[in-house]
């Protein structure tokens, strides 16, 4: 019954409007807004969607709820950067300088969206 179905994911968040300027203007994604302002819809490659909508009473979940696969790593961590999103390091996880963990599995780095959600950028292997 549900093998074929469309399914997307969906996370929350306090603000609308900081969420949508972070997802379209950093990240350069397409976003639609819905509902009067209390829904973002981020469309990504393959017609996927991701869903954030408004909770009142939100708060970050302690996981990464979005990972975005690249092909190379180092340049778009580098061109984030330089849009101002900055990098988490997390203690024990080998990371460089820029955020990136090296040598334990994939190469990825983590960062937050202006609600706190963590997200990641995950190099292609």
């Amino acid at each position: 019954m549900l093998p074929t179905a469309n399914a997307y994911s969906s996370f929350a968040a306090k603000d609308i409007g900081a969420e949508k300027r972070f997802y379209a203007d950093t990240l350069g994604i397409d976003v639609n807004e819905l509902y009067d302002g209390q829904l973002l819809e981020l469309r990504l490659a393959d017609a996927k969607r991701v869903l954030v909508y408004v909770k009142e009473d939100f708060t970050p979940a302690t996981y990464t709820v979005l990972n975005f696969p690249v092909p190379d790593i180092d340049t778009v961590v580098d061109g984030l950067a330089a849009r101002g999103v900055v990098f988490e390091h997390y203690d024990g996880f080998g990371q460089d300088e820029k955020g990136v963990m090296r040598g334990r599995g994939p190469l990825i780095a983590w960062f937050k969206d202006p609600a706190g959600n963590i997200l990641s950028v995950v190099e292609e292997a």
